[in-house]
C-alpha cells in the first residue's frame, strides 16, 4: 500500500465521520435533511403565510437547527397587528428552541464554551454587530438591544431567520447556548425568562431588594409571573401580586406570590394604595416591579412604595404612551430609587437556565406558563388567541 492510498482511505474515513464524502463538509445528522423548509412569513398585517424555502447550504461558520418549538411574545403580536418596526414580510419567532441537524466544521463549542454536537438542544440569543460593548462576560454594560435577533431580522435571500419555522438557518456570528439538559418547555421559556433574571439583577443593583424585603409585582401576564418565580427562587417570600385577572391572579400566588389584590374591587387610587398596604400587614412595599405596560399603572405604582423604597420598571418593550406622575410627591419627596431594564444581556441569558433548574427543583408550576399550543400551520390562529389575552404564554409547536 503505498502513501496514496493510505491518503484516500484517511480522507475516506473523515469524510464518513462528518456524514459526507469530503473532510470540509457540514457534519449532519443520521436522519435525512429536507431539501425545502416551511417559514411562517408575516406578509401583511394580522396575516402569516406558511411559505416553502429552500434550506441554503452551509457554510463553516453556520448551524441548521430543526424547530422544536417558539413562544409566542409580546413583541410578535406588535409586529402581526401595527407592524411597528417595518419589517414585513417577516419570518417572526424569538423564543425558540430546537435540534442541531447540520453544522459547518468550525462550530466546535456554544457561546458559553460547552461542546457542541449533532443532536444537541439549543436556543440562540443575538447575533453580534461590531460592538465591543457585547460581550459574554461583560454583565451590564449592553443589553441586547444593541444587536440582531433571529426572529426580528429582515428577509433576504436565506428566509430561514426566525424560529415559526420547520429550520433555522444560525449564521455564523450568532451566539448559541446548549440547554440539552432542559425539557421543551422549559426550554420555550428561556427568553421570556431571560427578561426578568434581568430585570432583577437591574433592581439588585439598588441595594434596597433583599431576602425581607416586601415587594409588590404590577400585571400577573407572562412577564409578572416570572418576575414572581425569579423573586421566589431567590429566597423572597413576601410578594403581593396586583392585577385585574382572577385567574392570573391565582396562577400568580402558586408561582410564589404569598398574596393578591385585584385592582377592579377597588375605586380610586388611594383605594387600592390601601388594598396594597393591607395586603402587606400595613405597609408599603419595599420595592416594587411594574410589568404591565400600562401608563395609568406606571402612574399608580409609586403610591404602592414606602419612603426610601425601589422601582424596577420593565413593562414598556415599545412606546407605550406618556404616563402622568407628580415628581415632588411620586419620586423626590418619598426618593424613591427608579430602574428601568430592558431585555437582558448575554450573562442574564446563560444564568436563565439555573433559574429554570431551580424553580423547578423547588417544585414552581413555571412550565404551566404555557397554556395553548398551536402546529405552524394555524399560527394565525396562535396570534389571534394571543392578542385576545386568553391563556398566558401561546407557543408553536412542531410535532
Amino acid at each position: 500500500m503505498n502513501s496514496a492510498d493510505i491518503e484516500k482511505i484517511v480522507k475516506q474515513i473523515i469524510g464518513e465521520m462528518q456524514g459526507s464524502g469530503t473532510a470540509s463538509a457540514p457534519a449532519k445528522a443520521s436522519g435525512a435533511i429536507p431539501k425545502t423548509a416551511r417559514v411562517a412569513m408575516l406578509t401583511s398585517l394580522e396575516h402569516f403565510d406558511v411559505k416553502e424555502f429552500p434550506i441554503p447550504q452551509l457554510g463553516d461558520d453556520d448551524i441548521l437547527v430543526k424547530v422544536e418549538g417558539c413562544g409566542v411574545c409580546g413583541t410578535d403580536a406588535h409586529e402581526f397587528k401595527r407592524d411597528p418596526f417595518s419589517l414585513i414580510p417577516v419570518a417572526l419567532g424569538h423564543e425558540g428552541t430546537g435540534e442541531i441537524v447540520a453544522m459547518g466544521k468550525n462550530v466546535k463549542v456554544d457561546s458559553a464554551g460547552k461542546p457542541l454536537n449533532i443532536g444537541d438542544k439549543v436556543v440562540t440569543c443575538m447575533i453580534f454587530k461590531d460592538n465591543p460593548d457585547i460581550t459574554m462576560y461583560d454583565l451590564n454594560k449592553q443589553n441586547v438591544g444593541g444587536a440582531d435577533v433571529y426572529g426580528l431580522l429582515p428577509d433576504d435571500d436565506i428566509h430561514l431567520n426566525g424560529w415559526f419555522s420547520d429550520y433555522l438557518f444560525v449564521r455564523g456570528g450568532s451566539t448559541i447556548f446548549n440547554v440539552s439538559d432542559l425539557d421543551l418547555d422549559s426550554r420555550i421559556l428561556i427568553e421570556p425568562a431571560a427578561v426578568l433574571v434581568h430585570a432583577v439583577e437591574r433592581a439588585k443593583t439598588t441595594g434596597i431588594l433583599r431576602f425581607n424585603s416586601r415587594v409588590a409585582v404590577q400585571g400577573c401576564g407572562p412577564i409578572g409571573l416570572l418576575c414572581i418565580a425569579v423573586l421566589r427562587t431567590m429566597g423572597i417570600e413576601n410578594i403581593v401580586a396586583v392585577d385585574g385577572n382572577e385567574q392570573r391572579l391565582a396562577f400568580a400566588k402558586e408561582m410564589g406570590a404569598e398574596k393578591s389584590v385585584n385592582f377592579k374591587d377597588h375605586q380610586g387610587i388611594e383605594a387600592l394604595t390601601g388594598a396594597v398596604e393591607n395586603a402587606f400587614g400595613g405597609h408599603l412595599a419595599d420595592f416594587a416591579f411594574q410589568c404591565t405596560g400600562s401608563p395609568v399603572a406606571h402612574a399608580n405604582i409609586y403610591k404602592f412604595i414606602r419612603n426610601g423604597g425601589g422601582l424596577c420598571e420593565l413593562g414598556f418593550f415599545i412606546n407605550g404612551g406618556d404616563a402622568t406622575i407628580n415628581p415632588h410627591f411620586d419620586i423626590c419627596s418619598k426618593e424613591i430609587t427608579t430602574v428601568g431594564s430592558w431585555v437582558y444581556t448575554l450573562r442574564d441569558y446563560a444564568t436563565t437556565f439555573d433559574f429554570l433548574k431551580r424553580a423547578k427543583a423547588i417544585g414552581l408550576p413555571v412550565q404551566k406558563l404555557i397554556t395553548h399550543r398551536f402546529p405552524l400551520d394555524q399560527i394565525n390562529e396562535a396570534l389571534k388567541t394571543n392578542l385576545a389575552m386568553q391563556g398566558l404564554k401561546i407557543a408553536i409547536v412542531n410535532q
